[in-house]
């Protein structure tokens, strides 16, 4: 099993990071159910991922409430 510092660095090669820039508040419950999928909690919270399609799908249906940076 592949200690904590390993993954992390897995996930740093190949990954996103994703913030939360505008309020989920005026938004479908499909939108917030995405933004939450993805680990975002509140507004300027920051979460970084690993760049796959299905995460790529998630923001898709949320940029216009989302920011994403390469990591």
């Amino acid at each position: 099993m592949p200690d904590r510092k390993t993954k992390k660095k897995a996930a740093k090669k190949g990954g996103l990071k994703i913030k939360l820039v505008r309020s989920i508040i005026g938004t479908t419950r499909y939108q917030r159910e995405v933004v939450r999928g993805l680990g975002l909690r509140r507004i300027n919270h920051t979460v970084e991922r690993e760049d796959t399609p299905e995460i790529r799908g998630m923001i898709d249906k949320v940029t216009h409430i989302v920011q994403v940076l390469e990591a």
